[in-house]
C-alpha cells in the first residue's frame, strides 16, 4: 500500500521537475537568440559588430550624432538608434540615423549623424572620398515650397576657416508619395565680404536639382523619371586634385555622371555671373552675393560623410529656401522616429585618401 502511495506522489513530482527544466532551457535559448539579434548594435557585447568592422577607415574620423554626442575615437564604437551596423540579408551596412530636431553643431540648424575627417587639407593639396550607399528614409513632413525639405546630405567638403562654407554637398531628396527621388550636388560660393549673401548653385545628377519645388506647401512637382528610389544603391567619388574637384556618380541601371569644378578660380565673381536658378530661388530671401575671385584657394578643408538631415522644424516664413517647417514633436527623438521625422542612410563601402590624377573609367 505504501509503495503505491509513494509511486503516485513521485511520478507527478518528476513530471513537474521536467517541465520546469524544459521551460528554463527554452527561456535561455530565447534570451540567447534575442541577444544575438541585437549584437550588431549592443556595444557592450563581445560579439558586437561595429561600424569600424564594416568600413575600416573609421580611425580617420570623428563623429557628431543627432542627440549631440561627440566622439573622437570610432574604433569599436556604436550607438543604438544613431550609428550602428545593420544587415540586409546579404551585406553588413553602417547606419547613420538622425531626427529632424535634436542637438547639432554651432554653425547649423540641422541635425546630423555624420563623420568629420580629422585630417585637413587645402584644394591645392587635395583629397579623395568615395562612398557606396543607399538612403533608406527621408523626412515625410516638410513644406513642399522649401528647397531643403525631404532631403539629406550624404557627403560634403567643409571649410575650416574663413566663412566655413562648403564647396560641395551631395544631396538625396524625395517628395512624399513619390517612388523616386533626386540626387544632386550643390556648390556654395565662398562669398566676397558679407557671408549673409551666400547661396548654393545646384546641379542634378539623377532627377531634379534643388531648385525644383512645389507650387504650394502641400503640392509636389512631377516625379523624376530617372530618379533613385529609397533603398536603391549608388556611389559617389569626390576627388580634389591640384585645385580642381572631379566628381563621379554611379548607379546600376543609370548612366554614370561626371562633373568638374575649379576651386581656385571663381565662376561667380561678378553680379552678371549669378545664374538664373539663384535669382529665382533666392529672390525671396535677398541672397545675391558674389564669390571672391580665388574661390577656396588656400583655404583649409575636410570631408564629411553620413546623414546630415536638411529637414528642420524652423518656420518657412523665416527662410523659404532652408527652413522646412517639418514636424519635430517638441524635439522628442523617439516620437520623431516613430512618425517619420528623421533620415536614415546606409553605407557599405567608403574610402578616404589623397587626391589622384582623375581617370573616370577606373572608378
Amino acid at each position: 500500500m505504501d509503495s503505491i502511495i509513494v509511486k503516485s506522489f513521485v511520478r507527478p513530482l518528476l513530471s513537474l521537475v521536467l517541465i520546469v527544466v524544459l521551460n528554463s532551457c527554452l527561456n535561455t535559448a530565447k534570451k540567447s537568440n534575442n541577444e544575438d539579434s541585437k549584437a550588431t548594435i549592443n556595444e557592450d557585447s563581445k560579439d558586437a559588430i561595429y561600424p569600424s568592422d564594416v568600413i575600416p577607415f573609421m580611425d580617420e574620423w570623428k563623429i557628431l550624432l543627432g542627440d549631440g554626442t561627440h566622439r573622437d575615437t570610432l574604433i569599436n564604437y556604436a550607438k543604438e538608434d544613431f550609428f550602428y551596423v545593420a544587415n540586409d540579408g546579404v551585406t553588413n551596412w553602417v547606419v547613420y540615423k538622425t531626427p529632424n530636431s535634436g542637438i547639432t553643431s554651432r554653425t547649423s540648424s540641422n541635425t546630423r549623424t555624420e563623420l568629420g575627417q580629422k585630417k585637413h587639407w587645402t584644394p591645392e593639396i587635395g583629397g579623395k572620398l568615395n562612398g557606396t550607399l543607399k538612403v533608406m528614409h527621408v523626412s515625410t513632413s516638410g513644406d513642399a515650397r522649401v528647397a531643403a525639405s525631404f532631403s539629406v546630405v550624404v557627403g560634403q567638403i567643409h571649410s575650416d576657416e574663413g566663412h566655413e562654407n562648403e564647396p560641395i554637398k551631395i544631396f538625396y531628396k524625395k517628395f512624399p508619395g513619390h517612388t523616386k527621388g533626386s540626387v544632386f550636388w550643390n556648390y556654395e560660393i565662398n562669398t566676397e565680404g558679407d557671408n549673409s549673401k551666400r547661396w548654393d548653385f545646384s546641379t542634378a545628377v539623377w532627377g531634379h536639382d534643388m531648385s525644383v519645388v512645389g507650387p504650394d506647401s502641400t503640392s509636389y512637382p512631377e516625379e523624376p523619371k530617372d530618379g533613385i528610389e529609397l533603398g536603391e544603391e549608388f556611389s559617389y567619388e569626390i576627388n580634389v586634385y591640384e585645385g580642381t574637384m572631379y566628381l563621379t556618380f554611379k548607379s546600376e541601371g543609370h548612366g554614370t555622371k561626371t562633373f568638374t569644378k575649379n576651386l581656385l578660380k571663381s565662376d561667380f565673381s561678378n553680379k552678371s555671373d549669378i545664374p538664373q536658378q539663384i535669382l529665382t530661388l533666392y529672390a525671396a530671401i535677398g541672397r545675391d552675393g558674389v564669390e571672391r575671385e580665388n574661390a577656396y584657394s588656400g583655404e583649409i578643408q575636410y570631408f564629411k560623410q553620413g546623414a546630415y538631415n536638411q529637414t528642420n522644424g524652423k518656420s518657412p516664413e523665416e527662410n523659404i529656401v532652408w527652413s522646412t517647417g517639418a514636424e519635430i514633436y517638441d524635439g522628442d527623438i523617439a516620437k520623431q522616429y516613430a512618425n517619420g521625422s528623421y533620415t536614415e542612410v546606409w553605407f557599405k563601402e567608403a574610402t578616404v585618401g589623397e587626391g589622384t590624377v582623375p581617370i573616370y573609367n577606373t572608378f
